[in-house]
């Protein structure tokens, strides 16, 4: 016997519910059964509806927790978690999304699995990945033609720090000669960063354009791009959360002290502000995963990143020179070299200020070689 939707009623032989319930009248006869809500075999089984979820709306979940990983963890936690999330964690719709620090590898846990990690992110489209592999085998594993045309791939998507890096390289000529260097592709690529906002390209470009370096000196306009890169700065600072109460207080003040350093390189960096200009004691801001990567690569082998060669001095760098005599020297102390004027600029404020000591003539330990001595660059 039927319902009017088609449905039929429940014969003698069948449960509902696995509980039988008989409903019997006053003579004794059998009226059939109490209606029991049916449940379905495999959620009543697995007890939860998560192999009930669309796959497409799998994917979109752990394209938001991957754009919001703060650490790799986070991302290896869902890898581990059953073979269903681990096979939609690495769809390239999924990589494609991955924050930057998802996978800010430490140089020290490098390894052939985590570079698969990364040209997989990279395969995918990710502009981070696309830039962090680029520094990487650019100037850690020196494969310079597959390290550069990475952070191209990812300059060409507009992303900031690729395209002030591949500027980095066309003023040095790194990865050839000095012949190599070109100026005026330099200045183009530091331009359009700095149209993106990218703070160090703003104040390279002011310096660039107040030396008249690679193209026609304009002092007032890079005099306006300056005080924009410490605004910038400045608005950095003052909404960034992880600055202490502490240290908000002390913003409008000069601090003569040292202040420790998490960096071993220089462990006590002096009070300095970066907006000294402006009285603002701002504190440093923090680097790229990507150049933390340098830092911690080239840290491990004493610094020294081949035989005459040296490290940017500024703290949050890690840029190493490709070639002898490429980075260009402090003109009043030659104690310390940099791989750009923005460098040279924060490194000013926050350490070099207070160490740079005039000296009668200063000459390389190793003598003249390479491509001749350093280009000397003056302190502001």
């Amino acid at each position: 016997m039927r319902t009017r939707r088609g449905i039929s009623y429940p014969r003698d032989d069948v449960c509902v519910g696995r509980i039988v319930v008989k409903r019997s009248g006053f003579a004794g006869y059998n009226m059939g059964y109490r209606k029991r809500q049916r449940s379905s075999p495999t959620v009543a089984g697995n007890g939860d509806m998560f192999d009930a979820l669309p796959d497409d709306l799998v994917i979109t979940i752990l394209s938001k927790l991957c754009a919001s990983a703060s650490c790799p963890s986070d991302f290896i936690n869902v890898l581990i978690a059953c073979k269903r999330l681990n096979s939609f964690a690495l769809q390239p719709l999924v990589l494609s999304k991955a924050s930057p620090k998802l996978f800010a590898v430490k140089a020290g846990k490098w390894s052939e699995s985590a570079h698969r990690f990364l040209k997989s992110c990279a395969d995918a489209g990710n502009v981070e990945a696309c830039y962090t592999l680029g520094m990487i085998r650019f100037y850690c594993l020196q494969n310079r033609g597959s390290g550069a045309s990475l952070m191209a791939k990812a300059a060409i998507s507009s992303h900031a720090p690729a395209l002030y890096s591949l500027a980095v390289i066309q003023f040095n000529g790194s990865g050839g000669s000095k012949n190599d260097k070109d100026l005026r592709a330099g200045v183009a690529l530091c331009a359009r960063a700095a149209f993106l906002g990218h703070v160090d390209a703003l104040r390279e470009l002011g310096h660039c354009l107040q030396d008249g370096y690679g193209v026609r000196q304009n002092i007032t306009e890079g005099r306006r791009f300056l005080v924009q890169a410490n605004a910038r700065e400045l608005v950095a600072g003052l909404s960034s959360t992880s600055v202490s109460n502490t240290a908000t207080r002390t913003w409008l003040t000069w601090s003569p002290h040292p202040i420790p350093h998490p960096n071993n390189r220089h462990p006590n960096v002096p009070g300095c502000p970066l907006l000294s200009d402006f009285g603002c004691n701002v504190p440093a801001p923090e680097a790229h995963p990507a150049n933390k990567f340098l830092t911690e690569w080239f840290g491990s082998r004493d610094g020294i990143p081949g035989p005459g060669l040296r490290l940017c001095s500024h703290v949050g760098c890690g840029r190493p020179e490709t070639r002898k005599h490429e980075f260009r020297r402090c003109s009043v102390c030659g104690a310390v070299n940099y791989c750009s004027r923005a460098c040279q600029a924060l490194d000013w404020k926050l350490r070099h200020k207070a160490e740079c000591a005039p000296v009668e003539r200063w000459l390389d330990e190793e003598g003249v070689g390479g491509d001749g001595m350093d280009e000397v660059i003056a302190e502001s």
